[in-house]
């Protein structure tokens, strides 16, 4: 299965804005193919406005988030690496979902030498 992330960052972008708040993104300014305005990154890390009202295009895919945007009246188009967005979550009262920095979502594929019965079983992990 595809990771759920992408799933998740729709399903709180649209929660979050139609509860009439302002979708940020917290993103892993250092993960590799993320093209974001280096001169607002901090500690490696950028905030992103993703209402409607700040960006254009915004397409958030398995691959990744991509939108247009301005930045100091400058306007540059934003790559985010799906698993660079480290969470989502409303402006104003800080409600949404941080996700894990490892590839946690995504489920290991089989060892080797398993077979298709043994690599179809459901697992069990635990949620902290």
């Amino acid at each position: 299965m595809t990771s759920a992330r992408p799933y998740l960052l729709r399903a709180f972008q649209e929660w979050i804005t139609d509860n009439g708040c302002t979708p940020y993104l917290l993103v892993n300014a250092e993960f590799p193919g993320t093209q974001v305005p280096g001169a607002l990154i901090r500690d490696g890390r950028i905030v992103l406005n993703i209402s409607p009202v700040a960006v254009r295009e915004l397409q958030i895919g398995v691959e990744g988030v991509d939108f247009s945007a301005r930045f100091g009246g400058v306007a540059r188009q934003v790559h985010v690496p799906i698993h660079a967005v480290l969470a989502i979550y409303a402006q104003e009262n800080g409600r949404g979902m941080v996700f894990p920095q490892d590839d946690e979502d995504d489920p290991p594929p089989p060892a080797e030498g398993q077979g298709e019965a043994d690599a179809a079983r459901p697992r069990l992990r635990v949620v902290k």
